[in-house]
């Protein structure tokens, strides 16, 4: 009779999660623009606008939005915190530092489980030990590890279900971004393209983590798709032939895609960024470089390009292009956004990849004068490039300006359909830079280069934009003394919220750029917030945890702000007192 129980308790318990497992699907994740209760993407809908809905939480009635919750990470384990959380049903799950992930409880915070992945010693991770957020599906919790691996966990239990290696972290590669859903596959990028790597992107079975495509993001290398039997079928070059790639340059070409990406329902398409050719000497590989420093748009059932649009041909300055390619909306057409690094904001057709537009999103730019509209190509001023060392020790030094960790770098821009305006954490600062002799080692940094960042403005560095897509102008700005380096999420309730480096939460009037909020979290925030609605109750959660780039590469900058402190925990508000009755004064 015991033996009897307990296999209907096991019966009973395998139904629960066979229901359970169905938790998460493609058609819930494409309906998250309407999906108020949940948060299953990065950029909050997989366009990557970062625009909710919800107006509970709006422009009056945001003065009384206070603390409802904070959780630690915990340890010693601080650093760099860029996460944005998901939030599936009474569940958060984010990650955090040294590749961790937590699931919370979205109601207390009460902590339900951990998993720490065991990292092996020679990591190569170049701009600190970040991880920008998870993905999920089914029953299952799906994020990318330092150590170039992805790791799939049980939404309920933290167990590993799967885990599968993306690339050799010997050879540099690593992986910082949160993975993309798109039709039941798992859709990732790689980091490292400071190591000499060649950058990909990799789609696989998102329930089991077989490799159903990978697709190289260097011309000349091949993609391959991969049948029913697990063998390689060639799926086609990135370039017949490495014509932008001298000799053997295009293999180490760099491209790295470690912001991962962005899918559009309405073309079909998965849009990836890819990062600075290697070495950043640019000398050492004459030619376009590509697919280097532009963004790819991709089948996401064969991994095949279907367009590609360089933003930063034959770069270099390290100004990548890998921002977000964020879709939307405008003048009758499915146009796509990017405030690439290098200080231009693109528009792009997003089916087609025809340039529609380009202009200014910062004030100073040395390295080009404009952006060609017909040819879609930079007018480069020549002597703002550096110079060719030769054989020398170094090469004439230049000024340029945006500095190498860009206009705008990982820190996610939000759009609101409802103003029609992007919100831009830009940053003014430049850098002086030189090239040097090097040669390509396996898992050795690959510059050919050195730089020291530099201010070049007493009054600010950091500049939150309301930019017009439409005008290309800038509709209203909020400065801040220190680099931005935390994303933006804009609402319906007219608000759009950010953070400093300064350790504050910010809120804003989404038309006017009035700050009505701001709340000090402890530490500098460097992660985009999300929203959600749970039980009437409209919740903002943001991680707090200053690190990234800024700290290690910053030059002067880091200097100027080395007063801030490190931290790692999340913080979750709510309305004070009745929330339906504040949300209707």
């Amino acid at each position: 009779m015991r033996k009897s129980i307990q296999g209907l308790i096991m019966v009973a318990g395998l139904v629960a999660v066979t229901a359970h497992a169905a938790n998460v699907t493609d058609a819930m994740i494409q309906n998250g623009a309407n999906d108020t209760k949940n948060v299953l993407t990065t950029g909050i809908t997989s366009d990557g606008q970062r625009f909710s809905k919800l107006n509970q939480v709006n422009d009056k009635t945001v003065k009384s939005l206070v603390p409802a919750w904070s959780f630690s990470f915990g340890g010693e384990k601080q650093r760099g915190q860029e996460s944005q959380p998901l939030i599936v049903g009474d569940k958060m799950f984010v990650t955090a530092s040294y590749s961790r992930l937590f699931a919370l409880e979205t109601k207390s915070g009460k902590k339900l489980w951990k998993y720490e992945h065991r990292l092996p010693e020679g990591i190569m991770p170049c701009c600190d030990v970040v991880n920008r957020g998870a993905a999920v599906y089914d029953n299952l919790v799906i994020f990318s590890t330092l150590d170039a691996q992805l790791v799939a966990l049980n939404q309920d239990t933290g167990k590993v279900e799967w885990k599968e290696t993306v690339a050799d972290y010997k050879a540099g590669y690593s992986n910082t971004a949160a993975p993309l859903i798109v039709n039941g596959l798992v859709i990732t990028g790689v980091s490292g393209g400071e190591f000499g790597i060649v950058g990909k992107v990799d789609a696989r079975d998102a329930k089991t983590g077989k490799l159903v495509w990978t697709r190289p993001t260097v011309e000349g290398h091949m993609g391959y798709k991969y049948g029913a039997d697990g063998n390689a079928i060639e799926n086609g070059t990135t370039g017949t032939l490495n014509a932008s790639w001298p000799g053997e340059t295009w293999k180490s070409g760099g491209a790295s895609t470690w912001m991962g990406g962005t899918y559009d329902k309405k073309t079909g398409l998965v849009y990836f960024g890819t990062g600075n050719p290697g070495p950043w000497n640019s000398w050492l590989r004459p030619g376009d470089n590509l697919y280097s420093s532009s963004t790819l748009a991709l089948n996401p059932t064969t991994g095949k390009i279907v367009w590609s649009y360089q933003t930063t041909p034959h770069d270099g300055w390290d100004f990548d292009g890998s921002n977000e390619f964020v879709t939307f909306d405008m003048n009758g057409k499915r146009v796509g956004g990017k405030a690439d690094r290098n200080g231009f904001f693109y528009l792009v057709d997003a089916q087609s990849g025809k340039l529609e537009n380009a202009f200014p999103f910062v004030k100073k730019i040395t390295w080009a004068s404009s952006i060609d509209l017909k040819t879609g190509r930079p007018n480069y001023i020549a002597d703002n490039r550096p110079g060719n060392p030769g054989t020398e020790a170094k090469g004439k030094s230049v000024f340029s300006a945006p500095s190498f960790l860009g206009g705008k770098n990982q820190q996610p821009m939000a759009y609101s359909p409802d103003s029609g305006l992007f919100y831009v954490p830009a940053n003014e600062w430049g850098m002086e830079i030189w090239n040097e002799p090097v040669t390509y080692k396996k898992g050795a940094a690959f510059l050919g280069a050195g730089f020291v960042i530099k201010t070049i403005r007493d009054d600010y560095i950091g500049a939150l934009r309301a930019v017009d897509p439409k005008t290309g102008k800038i509709a209203w700005e909020v400065t801040d003394e220190a680099p931005l380096w935390g994303g933006a999420m804009a609402t319906a309730g007219n608000l759009v919220f950010w953070g400093t480096p300064g350790g504050y939460l910010k809120a804003a009037d989404a038309k006017t750029g009035k700050v009505l909020w701001s709340f000090q979290t402890g530490s500098g925030v460097v992660a985009p917030p999300v929203t959600w609605m749970e039980n009437g109750v409209q919740y903002v959660a943001v991680v707090s945890g200053w690190g990234g780039a800024v700290p290690l590469w910053g030059g002067e900058i880091a200097k100027k702000v080395s007063y801030l402190e490190q931290g790692g925990s999340v913080w979750v508000f709510k309305l004070a007192g009745n929330s339906a009755t504040l949300a209707s004064k």
